[in-house]
Formats: C-alpha cells, structure tokens, sequence
C-alpha cells in the first residue's frame, strides 16, 4: 500500500499519459480525476507539478493551454511502482482514454499559439501535427494581440477546411 494518497495520484498521472500515448492537456487529466472524484483541483495540481519537478513528465505550454508527456524517468518509476495502481483505477483510466480519444489527440494535434518577437512585432504559429510529424506549420506576423488572438481561434476551429484549401491550391 502506499504511504500517501499523492503518491497514487503521481503514478495515475503517469499511467494515463504512457497509456495515451501522445501528450495530454492539462484540463482534460484534471477533468478525469475530478469526473472520478479522485482527489480535488488543487491536489491534482501538485501532484502534477511535482511529477514535472522531477523530470518524470515533460510539460509544453501555449497560450493558456498546458500539456504533458510522459519522459523515460517517468517510465522507469512506473515500471517499479505501477503495480500500486488497482485495476480498477487503470479501468477508469483505459475508458476515460477510449471514449475520449479522438478529442483528446486532436487538442494536441493542433497548434494555435502567437509570441512576441522583438519590441512591437507578434508572431503567431499554427500547426497540424499527427504524433511527432509536422503535417503544416505556418508563421504570421501580425500587428496586434487581438489579430494574434483571432487567427489561433479561427485555426483552432476550422484547420482542417483551411489544410484541405492549402493543400488544393498549392497542388493545381
């Protein structure tokens, strides 16, 4: 049994990430532990900002959006300590990551995110990803933040109309 319930937290955390596969937001690894009534938000946040401490995950932030990834330490240690986890919390886990799938690797799959570059000038970035390829990568620079703002959000809604277009126009 383990000594402390965070401890648990720290291996689910892990588990659910190997078993992904491809990085998850932060939101949507909250949102199962708190569906499942595992712990509370703020449990839940230094149990994964721990995790990211010790280099047992890697985290990537864009914009306000947070996603993790499992690294090789972090493998290691649930190879040593993963048999903790009872099979019925890996049950939630394999279902939360089955039913929502497809939304959960398309979140990640779609970049939107804008920086500054220089003293005035704004760049933004969007990108389609499929696992670790770079399917299309775009740089814009812009004027102004809200123009920044307005362009992630209309690639996050419609990349794949606004690919699809590229792609068609670029193969005439």
């Amino acid at each position: 049994m383990l000594s402390e319930p965070i401890t648990l937290y720290k291996l689910m955390i892990l588990y659910m990430l190997r078993m992904a596969k491809f990085p998850l937001k932060n939101s949507r690894i909250s949102e199962f532990f708190l569906e499942h009534e595992y712990t509370d938000y703020f449990t839940f946040q230094q149990a994964i900002s721990e995790l990211a401490e010790a280099r047992l995950i890697t985290q990537e932030t864009m914009r306000n959006t947070t996603q993790y990834e499992i690294t090789r330490e972090g493998e290691e240690a649930l190879g040593y300590f993963g048999k903790t986890i009872s099979d019925a919390i890996k049950d939630d886990i394999n279902e939360f990551l089955k039913k929502n799938r497809i939304r959960l690797r398309d979140e990640v799959n779609v970049v939107a995110d804008y920086y500054k570059s220089g003293t005035s000038d704004i760049n933004v970035r969007l990108e389609v990803r499929e696992g670790r390829s770079t399917m299309i990568s775009i740089n814009i620079p812009v004027s102004d933040e809200e123009q920044a703002e307005r362009l992630c959000d209309n690639w996050q809604k419609d990349n794949q109309r606004l690919y699809a277009y590229l792609m068609q126009e670029l193969l005439k």
